[in-house]
């Protein structure tokens, strides 16, 4: 029975060491690839934030207009731009988006989600969401164009009155370590709940008018804050797979070192258990 133990112990601790192994790897590669988001990253985030700081400055200045990128439209339908995963292994990275649609006051059956990544698409759906777009491959390499594309479909959506408001939901990268899962509301636009700008009170001058104006901007505006958070959560999702591998690889050196020390002493019990068994046959016999 002893000698069973013994063998149990050093399978289970046979078995680790190859996850180990496994987990060691996936941190290597998840390194690698949050390397190389950061950088695309930091390199597109002057350029989202000058777009929104623009569209902020322009709206404040352009006083009372009734578009419908501003005033909103009357259909009670809502749109969800849902970014996360195809993979797992990434701790809460995708669970978290997830809570932010579940625990929201947006009413399930007014949902309809634009799923980017199979993750959430596969949580929401079980909880019963209704989903009317799957955007899997968006999230692999993203890429402007196609980011254009789903800001179009969206908004066509809206434009027809099917959705009366636009959201998305994804994951900001604020650093290697710290990621935060975020909510925001794209469309009506909510002049009152951005920042107030620090700059005079001359109103903006529209050329040819403001509906063209507005109708050019506020897509690109959508599209430019759509790509961003995409590029984003690529590498909060890196990030968020390496320390949970960085994590999972600690965790089975702990295991390691607990199983070694058990198999140690469960082979000095059998060699005792032996030894005590010769001895009484030795002495039995003599």
């Amino acid at each position: 029975m002893r000698d069973y133990g013994v063998r149990d112990i050093k399978r289970r601790k046979s078995s680790i060491s190859s996850t180990q192994q496994i987990t060691k790897a996936m941190k290597l590669v998840s390194t690698v690839k949050l390397q190389k988001a950061k950088g695309h990253a930091e390199q597109a985030n002057p350029y989202f934030n000058y777009m929104y700081q623009t569209v902020t400055s322009m709206l404040a200045k352009s006083g009372s207009i009734n578009h419908p990128y501003l005033t909103g439209k009357d259909s009670g339908q809502k749109a969800v731009i849902v970014i996360t995963s195809n993979r797992g292994l990434a701790g809460g990275y995708n669970a978290n988006v997830v809570k932010l649609i579940t625990e929201s006051d947006l009413p399930k059956d007014r949902l309809s989600i634009y799923a980017v990544g199979n993750k959430g698409r596969e949580s929401l759906e079980h909880k019963g969401y209704s989903i009317v777009k799957e955007l899997p491959e968006l999230i692999e390499t993203p890429a402007y164009d196609e980011a254009s594309t789903l800001a179009r479909e969206v908004l066509a959506a809206y434009e027809k009155g099917e959705v009366g408001e636009i959201y998305l939901a994804y994951t900001h990268f604020k650093n290697t370590v710290v990621h935060e899962p975020k909510l925001i509301k794209l469309l009506p636009v909510d002049i009152e709940d951005m920042p107030k700008q620090e700059e005079d009170n001359v109103l903006m001058n529209y050329e040819p008018n403001q509906e063209e104006a507005l109708n050019l901007i506020i897509p690109k505006y959508v599209t430019s804050l759509l790509y961003g958070a995409l590029v984003e959560a690529v590498a909060s999702e890196n990030g968020a797979r390496m320390q949970a591998m960085d994590s999972a690889t600690s965790n089975a050196e702990d295991m390691i070192s607990d199983l070694s020390l058990k198999y140690n002493r469960a082979r000095q019990g059998s060699i005792t258990q032996e030894l005590t068994e010769i001895i009484a046959g030795a002495s039995a016999i003599s």
